[in-house]
């Protein structure tokens, strides 16, 4: 029969610490995960990658594979077990050994009684809009090999939030459950919105002569339209705040965030007579 070399499957050398292979195994699942991967063989590499990683990642299963001689053989290579293992396996293949090696481990548990394993989480970004955590939302989402899913966004939702996803991660190895889906938040860029936490900062462009002498101003928000006043006298930069109209709460335990309109003066073109008139009587009279 042929030979496994399980860390050679993980690229990691005999010497590897727990964490190593750990890390070398997540590594390596994320690429070739069938939910996330294009590569052809993808569902062979994972069996693979589960295979040694269930075997390699528990002390008890790693003693007992290293004592078989890892190391002098390599994968592929003829190889032929212990005799005190049983004659039952002369004729048998690799997979029906390696089953039965690790049955023995901790005692006798039953023969190619196998382990289990859970499956890893995964891990991916999400974008929405702002306004979708303004009001919630629904989206369809497809993982890999078209694999689709349907992700309810609450109201009230944050950038860096993680929404979890029981079950939806890679899946078990040897009947074990499932892991999870994460999906960290992220808005998609917007040029009229700067987020913070729950605060949100709103360019609101406004013409001179409203920023010189007040006056009311309709404006869209992402909480629907309003009308606020805008005092005489102000400048460029300056902010007016309304309350609780920034992100909603999440629940009994958060506060709805502000919404801030930042004043942007804008000067309209002098592109007619009668305007570059107005311009040239205001330079004369406000200018210096």
């Amino acid at each position: 029969m042929e030979y496994k070399d399980y860390y050679a499957t993980l690229g990691v050398a005999k010497s590897a610490s727990d964490e190593e292979i750990k890390k070398a195994y997540r590594k390596l699942v994320r690429k070739y995960h069938p939910d996330v991967s294009k590569e052809a063989d993808a569902d062979a590499r994972t069996k693979e990658l589960n295979e040694a990683y269930g075997v390699l990642g528990d002390a008890e299963k790693r003693a007992a594979y290293d004592s078989l001689g890892s190391g002098q053989y390599r994968a592929g290579q003829e190889f032929r077990p212990p005799p005190d293992w049983g004659g039952g396996f002369q004729g048998g293949s690799a997979d029906d050994f390696f089953a039965d090696l690790f049955a023995h481990v901790g005692g006798q548990r039953g023969r190619r009684q196998g382990f289990r394993a859970r499956g890893e989480d995964i891990h991916a970004v999400l974008e929405i809009s702002l306004q979708d955590a303004y009001q919630g939302a629904q989206r369809d989402i497809t993982l890999g090999r078209q694999r689709n899913l349907k992700v309810n966004i609450p109201r009230g939702v944050t950038a860096g939030q993680q929404l979890r996803l029981s079950g939806q991660g890679q899946p078990g190895m040897q009947g074990g459950e499932a892991g999870d889906l994460y999906l960290e938040i992220a808005f998609q860029a917007d040029a009229r919105y700067r987020v913070d936490g729950r605060d949100v900062v709103q360019t609101v462009p406004i013409p001179p002569w409203v920023a010189a002498l007040g006056g009311d101003r309709e404006v869209a928000t992402p909480s629907g339209r309003v009308t606020v006043t805008v005092p005489p006298n102000s400048q460029g930069g300056r902010k007016l705040r309304l309350k609780g109209r920034g992100i909603p709460a999440a629940g009994a335990n958060s506060a709805a965030g502000d919404l801030y309109l930042l004043l942007e003066i804008f000067a309209p073109p002098a592109d007619t007579p009668a305007r570059r008139a107005l311009y040239e009587q205001m330079q004369r009279e406000m200018g210096g």
